[in-house]
């Protein structure tokens, strides 16, 4: 089977019509411009300092020795945290892949002659001349590249994509590390402000067991009834039931930080109490514009961003047609035997294409619909994580000055209803109070005891949510 080289050039004519016609079918949409991000405020209610709280190391800034070890375990060998190690090597992965895509294939092929109707077919159309011995119609054994000339940019974009994922995997890393340093912070502080909480009930169990054998011996003596005894009695029941309960949250929250530390359940060694731990100080709050350097959410967004633009661009290349070469080096012959016959079968020579969708348009269009939503996600996502960022170092700034303000007069409450249990257990041994008088007495100042150690937990863990708002967390002295 053949064809006359006027019919040969026809489809010739016919294909580059139809290369021509898909491109302007295939032509890329325009490109719609994202919204303005919202300006963020110069400062941080009026503080233009440019040194930051998140700049220091999170070893430097806790100075509780038992807390800094924990941390060490923590990030050591957190479970999270191996994952999100894992996942930069995947990423890492992917980008090799990308990068690969845009170098040149090398592959050793062998091809038997087919002797089939298509290679006649290729032959006469393509080649033209029938007697032209070609790759198609010989045993062809030796090495072949496959290169895709990348003229509009598309497998560039998918590395750059790649690229930015990985570092954004890295970012994540980063986030969960912070997120893991607060979190183990914030677990320790609630156990010392439990240990201080169940200090305060058993100070009080033993006061109240002492007030229940006076009250005992006043009945003998007939100064009190049965009923004052009851009272007094469940009241200590009541403050000994507590204790249990707050046996059982330290018990909890131990579990829940040993979990953290990639172990099993075990006694979690502590420091001082948390009315002696010292307060990290607060340096400066630095000006907004450092939460994009050091928020590691931020970055992560960004580099999301970036990923998602280089998507669309590469979305929007597909349109376009694409060119390939195919350089080959190799041995080649009619038959078996005559292959090895050198220099008769050495061959040297290059194919090249050009590759245009046709059937494929709803396919790329909507790929390019779906990049086109994406990026605009990561952009909304990127605003989003500014914002957030910014509200949560503002309301935890207000929150370190309020606990801080609430804690000296709990302080103070707390010193003033000592003083009025001393004096209602005076006045009730002279007369002049009524046992509801001492029990109430002994209640308040419980309570305010529990107040005390809860606020001054509540100091620490905004202390931690402030530092971890301004990107502190992920870095540590050498």
């Amino acid at each position: 089977m053949s064809f006359h080289k006027p019919f040969t050039n026809y489809l010739y004519f016919s294909f580059f019509l139809l290369l021509i016609s898909s491109c302007k079918l295939l032509s890329p949409p325009e490109k719609q411009p994202l919204p303005s991000l919202a300006k963020m405020p110069a400062s941080f209610d009026g503080n233009t300092d440019s040194t930051s709280l998140g700049d220091i190391a999170w070893n430097n800034f806790f100075n509780d020795e038992y807390l800094v070890n924990l941390i060490d375990i923590a990030l050591k060998n957190n479970l999270d945290q191996l994952v999100a190690i894992q996942r930069i090597e995947m990423a890492r992965a992917n980008y090799a892949i990308a990068q690969g895509a845009t170098l040149p294939s090398l592959d050793v092929r062998f091809r038997a002659r087919s002797g089939n109707i298509y290679n006649n077919l290729l032959s006469g159309t393509i080649y033209g001349d029938r007697n032209t011995v070609t790759q198609t119609q010989n045993h062809f054994l030796g090495l072949q590249s496959t290169w895709e000339i990348d003229l509009w940019g598309r497998l560039k974009n998918r590395r750059k994509a790649a690229y930015a994922r990985f570092l954004a995997t890295e970012r994540g890393q980063h986030l969960l590390t912070t997120t893991l340093v607060a979190e183990v912070a914030r677990l320790y502080y609630e156990l010392l402000g439990l240990d201080n909480e169940l200090e305060a009930i058993e100070k009080n169990i033993e006061l109240q067991e002492t007030a229940l054998e006076i009250i005992k011996i006043q009945k003998i003596g007939g100064r009190a009834t049965e009923l004052a005894v009851q009272q007094f009695h469940a009241q200590l029941l009541r403050t000994q039931s507590l204790g249990y309960e707050k046996r059982q949250r330290i018990t909890e929250l131990e579990n829940q930080l040993n979990l953290l530390l990639g172990r099993y359940p075990q006694t979690i060694p502590r420091g001082e109490s948390i009315l002696l731990q010292h307060l990290p100080e607060i340096v400066n709050t630095g000006v907004p514009a450092d939460l994009l350097l050091r928020r590691p959410d931020i970055q992560q967004q960004e580099l999301e961003l970036i990923a998602a633009k280089a998507d669309l661009e590469a979305a929007r290349a597909a349109f376009l047609p694409s060119v390939t070469i195919t350089p080959y080096a190799g041995l080649h012959s009619r038959s078996i035997p005559s292959l090895f016959n050198t220099p008769e079968s050495l061959v040297l020579g290059f194919l090249g294409g050009i590759t245009a969708p046709i059937f494929q348009n709803r396919i790329i269009r909507s790929e390019h619909s779906r990049s086109a939503a994406l990026n605009k996600e990561a952009f909304y996502a990127y605003q989003r994580s500014i914002l957030t960022a910014y509200q949560e170092v503002m309301t935890n700034l207000q929150k370190v000055e309020n606990y801080k303000k609430a804690y000296a007069l709990r302080e103070q409450e707390a010193e003033v209803l000592t003083s009025a249990v001393s004096t209602s257990n005076d006045l009730f041994m002279a007369g002049y109070a009524s046992y509801l008088e001492v029990i109430t007495a002994q209640g308040s100042v419980l309570d305010a005891e529990l107040n005390k150690a809860n606020t001054r937990k509540e100091i620490f863990l905004a202390l931690i949510d402030l530092y971890r708002s301004l990107g502190g967390g992920w870095t540590q002295t050498p």
